[in-house]
């Protein structure tokens, strides 16, 4: 899909060696109306492609001449505050917000990273979305939506969230820190990040710098003796971490943080894999939630399915032709109970733990995605995408 409604790049090709900023401005700009999420500029052998990331897919918006590549990444290293003079390494940075001109973005991040073809630079956008700060309004079926405020009033154990990146699980922490705020004022809630995504207005929030020497577990140590309630780790990522996030779990706290895991099951097995031992994973986690985001058909122009009762994507230019506007979201959560405690400290394998599930009814990702094909919010065929299952 080209943006640009033209074949040929929007930008005169005899003005663009003077026009680089103009450019790079311009493109960032159109990704901010179009609700980009990712800006790529992707070098070739023949050109600099500039991708969009809409609603969780990439679609080419310009194709810009080779001999441009190398002052585009200049400039957005210059935008970053990078070395522009080191092309051989990866670099991440952030660029600054003009607030007069732009008040719904709230971080700008760079990621540049060299390949064979030249530097490759990746824009990410963060968006102020005032919808999506309460947790009832993130899209939750009843069912999960109750499940979390009742983990949400504990006193101590772990909540995990898995997904991919880009599946919303920072929101839905962030949501969930806002409502304890909220609903149970007073309480000490503390926050571990790598970078802070959310500014959460009554949390003390602490970012932890790649490479510093305040690392998660550092960190997370220290804080454990400053009486901490509530407690958001970004992610856990390694053994170390998962320990003692493990142990304040057990110890009186209140621990949220994300994990990369396919599966609820999966999540069992990836802490055993680090160590942790069954019991401590039965005795600590209160439950694990697995989530993704679908896109949702365009309210305009979606179609009613002549072969089920349900609709399709049809394309307008509300929505750029692809049929989808917007995304939504899917989850599953597994808590413990006896059955599955026995299973873990049986150390159970990830096809044991999944069959247990299933013969206990289990609502899977598939099963949640349902709801929203028979409300007429997305179609049969996105849902077994982003769940991973062929049509």
């Amino acid at each position: 899909m080209d943006i640009s409604n033209s074949k040929k790049s929007t930008y005169n090709k005899q003005a663009q060696a003077e026009n680089v900023v103009y450019i790079v401005d311009d493109l960032l700009s159109k990704a901010v109306k179009f609700g980009a999420s990712d800006v790529h500029f992707e070098p070739t052998g023949a050109e600099l492609a500039v991708k969009y990331r809409l609603d969780g897919v990439l679609n080419t918006v310009e194709k810009l001449p080779k001999s441009l590549s190398d002052n585009i990444i200049a400039r957005l290293k210059v935008l970053g505050g990078l070395l522009t003079y080191r092309n051989d390494i990866p670099q991440e940075g952030r660029i600054e917000i003009n607030k007069s001109q732009n008040d719904q973005v709230t971080d700008q991040r760079l990621a540049v990273f060299p390949t064979i073809h030249g530097q490759r630079a990746v824009v990410r956008l963060f968006y102020s979305n005032t919808e999506l700060m309460e947790l009832k309004k993130l899209g939750f079926s009843n069912q999960l939506y109750t499940a979390l405020k009742q983990i949400a009033a504990k006193n101590m154990g772990v909540l995990l969230l898995t997904g991919p990146a880009g599946s919303g699980k920072s929101t839905t922490l962030a949501a969930l820190l806002r409502h304890i705020l909220k609903n149970y004022p007073g309480k000490s809630v503390v926050t571990l990040e790598d970078p802070v995504e959310i500014k959460i207005e009554g949390a003390t929030q602490t970012q932890i710098t790649p490479h510093g020497k305040m690392t998660f577990p550092t960190a997370l140590r220290s804080l454990l003796r400053q009486d901490p309630q509530v407690l958001m780790i970004g992610e856990i990522r390694d053994a170390e971490t998962a320990k003692i996030a493990i142990e304040a779990g057990l110890t009186g706290h209140l621990l949220m943080s994300t994990m990369h895991s396919g599966t609820p099951a999966g999540a069992f097995l990836r802490l055993l894999e680090m160590g942790i031992e069954p019991y401590q994973v039965t005795s600590s986690i209160s439950a694990v939630l697995n989530q993704r985001l679908v896109r949702q058909l365009c309210q305009r122009c979606k179609k009613k399915s002549e072969q089920a009762d349900s609709f399709e994507a049809a394309g307008c230019d509300e929505c750029f032709n692809t049929g989808y506007k917007g995304r939504i979201l899917i989850a599953e959560m597994v808590q413990l109970d006896s059955d599955l405690r026995k299973a873990i400290l049986a150390k159970a394998d990830l096809e044991e733990l999944e069959t247990l599930l299933m013969s206990k009814g289990h609502a899977n990702m598939l099963t949640d995605g349902q709801r929203l094909i028979n409300d007429g919010l997305t179609t049969q065929d996105e849902l077994n995408k982003v769940c991973g299952f062929s049509s």
